[in-house]
């Protein structure tokens, strides 16, 4: 790739008016910069952190996202499954990804704090040994996804059918057993 960009700060930008060059960004920050509709496919990003961006509605075919960190950024109806399936891997504290996609992705060992993940799509997504936070899933759609070793403890409004997704050594607090149980149609007191 001819642009790479290392450990530089990229501060207060508007990508809809200019976009982003296409290149590899390594170690770079972004903050407070607009993504909102912008176009970032076939963008590298290596160890970036993103920090209170509007993702929003962001494309991202063949992106890569390794070890990126987002903090306080909106995220809304990004379909991470256009991203760059190697290596797929990136945490987030703070987002908003309410209404974005996850169908068929792999991103394990990710952590996930004090994130909102309204009607997000888990289809066929693999989570093995994730971390929800104090996350909010209400509406999540969790469908023959792969949530082995999955740590939902202190999250809340899930609901997730044990026959249809893979949770083995998951885990849950008791407050969240409605969320496992809620198509039996019985009451947890």
């Amino acid at each position: 790739m001819d642009n790479l960009f290392s450990e530089q700060v990229f501060e207060k930008v508007d990508y809809k008016e200019t976009p982003l060059v296409k290149g590899e960004y390594e170690e770079c920050v972004f903050r407070q910069c607009d993504f909102y509709r912008s176009d970032c496919s076939d963008i590298i990003f290596i160890d970036c952190k993103f920090e209170s961006c509007n993702m929003g509605m962001t494309l991202l075919h063949n992106t890569v996202f390794r070890d990126v960190v987002f903090i306080g950024c909106k995220m809304l109806g990004i379909h991470f499954e256009d991203c760059n399936k190697f290596g797929l891997s990136f945490n987030t504290e703070r987002c908003s990804l309410n209404h974005s996609s996850f169908y068929q992705t792999t991103v394990k060992k990710a952590s996930f704090r004090e994130t909102t993940f309204e009607e997000v799509d888990f289809t066929e997504c693999d989570l093995t040994g994730s971390l929800f936070d104090h996350c909010d899933l209400k509406d999540a759609k969790f469908e023959r996804s792969i949530l082995q070793k999955v740590d939902f403890r202190t999250s809340y409004s899930y609901s997730i059918d044990p026959e249809q997704n893979k949770i083995k050594k998951a885990k849950f607090a008791l407050a969240g057993l409605p969320g496992l149980l809620g198509k039996y149609d019985i009451e947890v007191e």
